[in-house]
């Protein structure tokens, strides 16, 4: 017989049996949900696979996007004819291309910048353009820095001292030939009156040549003789150009000063004369004595282009960090071809001029630091602007 239970007293054969069921029952159902899990956890490991796939196939497109993009920069930078440096926050140089260390004629990479470079870099009158001296050469160099949100600095070098020499070749060409122009000019500038000079002063040689006659050849020889004087001052003048040491001056009474010397020249007062200035004083950089003749050298050709009942104006305006000097009238204008050439030496409409005056008053003024233009049409007058920087 089987053995009874110490507690039911049923067969032990039987108790386990069930507990067995039971127990494989449980074992069964915690299979299949681990059999379920592990199901979905492949199939989650199969999607982030494809996922990471995808994800890294797009950042090794980046990559060699990036990759690529890089290596153009690089080739871009050493194929530059101008040269690239590029600087940290604190001033040394990271890297430059090759153009820059052909330049400088050094790889400069680690040193610093401010401490080593900027010490041999000379300014010149040029804004952005240094001269740079380097085991006894020189060269002119043009600096362009932009600095970096992130502190760093990339510095752009351009090689300017062939071109520069050029410049210089061609200002030198163009002064010679300039030079060639005026002598010629003056040349026939002087032939003319000292034709007249030699003339008048062969009659006084003439026998029997009365008292009154004598003194006419005589004051009409000195007036060809003091002509010439002046045409070869203002020639001086003009090639000398704007030496005079330069002073503060106020323009406003320099405006007046000029008008009075010429007004009064105006006989009958048959012209309209009008001046508008400014309340306030008005400084500027100048040489007071040189920059009135300029002035009254202007209202003297106002005054020879106007008749009677025509108005001549000057008149000053503020105009930025500058004065608007204007010289105008109303009288009968020029053409074009004139007004193009009307500040050339030796050109002149009028048989006694000289063709100076408006070149010498156009050297002064850029000497200044300013610039004069002039518009005028047939008919309708003319008006000359003067620009001259104000006084700091």
């Amino acid at each position: 017989m089987a053995a009874l239970s110490a507690q039911t007293g049923k067969p032990d054969d039987k108790i386990d049996r069930a507990e067995l069921e039971q127990a494989f029952s449980l074992f069964t159902e915690a299979s299949r949900q681990l059999v379920e899990s592990y199901q979905e956890l492949e199939q989650k490991v199969s999607s982030l696979t494809d996922e990471l796939a995808v994800a890294n196939g797009a950042l090794r497109q980046q990559f060699e996007e990036k990759a690529a993009l890089s290596g153009r920069l690089e080739t871009l930078l050493a194929a530059l004819p101008g040269g690239v440096v590029e600087l940290d926050a604190d001033g040394h140089v990271v890297t430059l291309n090759p153009a820059a260390v052909q330049i400088l004629e050094r790889d400069l990479v680690g040193i610093d910048w401010q401490a080593e470079i900027e010490p041999e870099l000379q300014p010149t009158s040029v804004e952005g353009d240094w001269l740079y001296s380097l085991a006894g050469q020189e060269k002119r160099l043009s600096i362009v820095s932009n600095q970096l949100s992130s502190g760093e600095r990339i510095l752009l070098i351009h090689d300017l001292s062939e071109s520069w020499r050029l410049r210089l070749q061609l200002e030198q060409h163009k002064r010679l030939a300039e030079m060639g122009e005026m002598a010629a000019g003056l040349a026939h500038q002087l032939r003319t009156p000292l034709a007249t000079a030699l003339l008048y002063t062969a009659n006084l040689a003439k026998p029997g040549l009365g008292e009154a006659e004598r003194i006419k050849f005589g004051q009409k020889s000195l007036a060809r003789l003091r002509h010439l004087e002046t045409l070869i001052q203002n020639m001086l003048q003009f090639v000398r150009g704007q030496q005079a040491v330069l002073e503060a001056v106020e323009l406003c009474s320099v405006m007046e000063e000029a008008l009075q010397t010429v007004q009064p020249q105006d006989v009958a007062g048959e012209r309209h004369w009008q001046l508008d200035l400014p309340t306030q004083a008005v400084w500027i950089d100048a040489n007071r004595k040189e920059l009135t003749g300029a002035l009254i050298n202007l209202l003297e050709n106002a005054l020879q282009a106007t008749r009677p009942g025509d108005e001549i104006g000057l008149s000053l305006q503020a105009e930025g960090a500058s004065w608007r000097l204007q010289v105008r009238d109303s009288g009968c204008g020029m053409p074009d071809n004139v007004r193009e050439r009307l500040f050339e030496p030796f050109f002149t409409t009028r048989k006694e001029g000289t063709g100076l005056g408006l070149a010498i008053v156009r050297n002064l003024i850029t000497a200044y630091g300013g610039q004069i233009t002039v518009s005028s049409e047939p008919g309708q007058g003319a008006c000359f602007t003067i620009l001259l920087p104000a006084k700091e």
